[in-house]
């Protein structure tokens, strides 16, 4: 029965801090350190939140089917070179380019973001670093038109921003969104681009992963499964929430949540 308990509030947990700005692997290293790590295994190590981080991209994919459909058509050319066909094979490249710094970073210092796993007190510091970047974002206006579009030099920056949000407590949503909006995009235009960047993102963490020889045969599949769907409903909510709060430039709100949870974090955890 714990189990099934377990998995309930575990994908629940993945579902809301996937999609909100207050960072997924944040909360994770603080609920291990609360609860203890036992709490979170389930079959293989590691096995368990990997499907929770699949059952987090399915949101997305539902979320902007139509612009994935339209990137697709863009690019195999059943659309013309202007308007929309042109818009999309832009965003396209764009989230393209983003994910070479973003996979780099993730290779190279793999070791590194381990290590902050460990480490409660970075965990709190950088938890203070994505509200401070939250709390910045209330004193950007919305430009005229819709923002800057998504160049490759954008893209670029915006796929270091993704990277160093593997630091647990630097919230990778946050992050990109209010690190698009200070380059100049709009809101709407920052929230879709900094989802479709997640996808490849995520489904490269998961290869990862898998490739890394992880038995499947030790996982609890009917606690699973509940956890999975769990992240599904929760994290479709907590997407829709958020773009709604990107579109009404309300991403600060969350500064709220972020630094009392950093500062007692700190005093009772590490």
């Amino acid at each position: 029965m714990m189990d099934w308990l377990q998995a309930l509030l575990l994908g629940a947990l993945q579902g809301l801090t996937e999609f909100l700005p207050v960072s997924s692997s944040g909360h994770l290293v603080l609920f291990q350190e609360w609860l203890g790590e036992a709490f979170f295994a389930m079959g293989e190590e590691g096995l368990f939140i990997v499907l929770l981080h699949a059952g987090t991209l399915l949101p997305v994919l539902w979320f902007y089917r139509a612009d994935l459909m339209a990137i697709v058509s863009s690019l195999i050319g059943s659309q013309s070179s202007e308007g929309d066909g042109r818009e999309h094979r832009q965003l396209a490249i764009a989230v393209t380019v983003a994910t070479i710094p973003t996979g780099a970073m993730g290779l190279l210092f793999q070791d590194l973001f381990e290590r902050l796993f460990t480490n409660v007190s970075a965990v709190c510091a950088a938890l203070l670093v994505t509200a401070g970047l939250l709390l910045a974002t209330r004193f950007r206006s919305e430009p005229e038109g819709s923002g800057r579009p998504p160049t490759i030099a954008l893209a670029l920056l915006l796929g270091l921003v993704q990277g160093l949000a593997i630091t647990p407590g630097i919230s990778r949503s946050g992050a990109t969104i209010a690190a698009a909006l200070f380059l100049g995009m709009g809101r709407e235009q920052a929230a879709r681009l900094s989802f479709l960047m997640s996808v490849p993102a995520i489904c490269g963490a998961l290869a990862l992963k898998l490739s890394s020889g992880i038995s499947l045969s030790t996982m609890p599949w009917g606690p699973a499964l509940i956890g999975f769907v769990t992240a599904v409903i929760v994290g479709y909510g907590a997407l829709v929430l958020l773009v709604a709060l990107v579109r009404r430039g309300q991403l600060h709100r969350f500064a709220a949540y972020l630094i009392p949870l950093a500062a007692l974090a700190y005093l009772f955890l590490s």
